[in-house]
């Protein structure tokens, strides 16, 4: 008498724990794809958009226009544009107020670091995620294997007669959550290095940025303030 060991009869015909590990890390797997296509599309518009925005910064216009033009867009934001948006809006605030500009920069790093922050944990959004997943779905396979051994093994003692083909097919559908456990696993942690790369290389570009624009303001600033100055002792003499 043939035994049918395909892998759909395999899982069926499983233990209800090792089913429960299958599904659970089938589930992972799922989830896993689904966060590693999200975060690919994420980084790539996020590359763009940086390399865009960067075009349009050094392209010699006035930031003030600049600043104007993304304001009229009415659109959320990111990335580098934010990063600009807040340290300038910042420059224009403290510029009202005061004519130190060492406060002056203190006040726009300050601003432009809490930007560059909050766009780091957008990027980084879910990056634990695939890494827990990584690190787990082995195990959780491993769990779900052994459990399945054991039970191949203690029918197989109830019995004076044993063969190989009894136990075969509990040895098999318990190597099963083994391979789904791989399966789940391998992606995630190409996934998880390979975004952490491009996070932190996008990151590396913000804070690039957001150091020369910091460089800009302050000469601006410096200017500005002179100006006023000059200004002010004309005036009272």
């Amino acid at each position: 008498m043939s035994t049918d060991l395909s892998i759909v009869s395999l899982v069926l015909g499983a233990s209800v724990l090792v089913q429960l590990v299958m599904l659970l890390l089938l589930l992972a797997s799922v989830i896993s794809w689904f966060v590693i296509f999200r975060k690919f599309k994420l980084l790539k518009l996020a590359s763009a958009a940086a390399l865009k925005f960067e075009d349009e910064f050094w392209s010699g216009g006035d930031l003030s226009e600049l600043y104007t033009r993304l304001n009229r867009r009415r659109l959320d934001r990111e990335g580098m544009e934010k990063v600009f948006e807040t340290g300038f809006a910042e420059y224009a605030r403290s510029y009202k107020t005061t004519n130190d500009p060492a406060f002056m920069m203190a006040s726009i790093q300050r601003s432009m670091k809490v930007a560059l922050a909050r766009e780091e944990d957008k990027l980084e959004s879910n990056l634990s995620l695939l890494a827990t997943i990584g690190s787990t779905s082995p195990y959780i396979g491993l769990f779900g294997t052994v459990w399945g051994i054991m039970n191949s093994f203690t029918a197989l003692g109830a019995v004076q007669h044993a063969s190989l083909a009894m136990v075969a097919p509990g040895i098999a559908e318990a190597l099963i959550a083994t391979a789904m456990g791989l399966f789940a696993a391998i992606p995630a942690v190409i996934g998880y290095n390979r975004f952490s790369d491009l996070v932190e290389r996008l990151v590396g570009r913000y804070e690039n940025f957001a150091e020369e624009f910091a460089t800009i303001l302050q000469r601006q600033s410096i200017k500005k303030s002179a100006a006023k100055k000059a200004t002010s002792e004309s005036e009272a003499e």
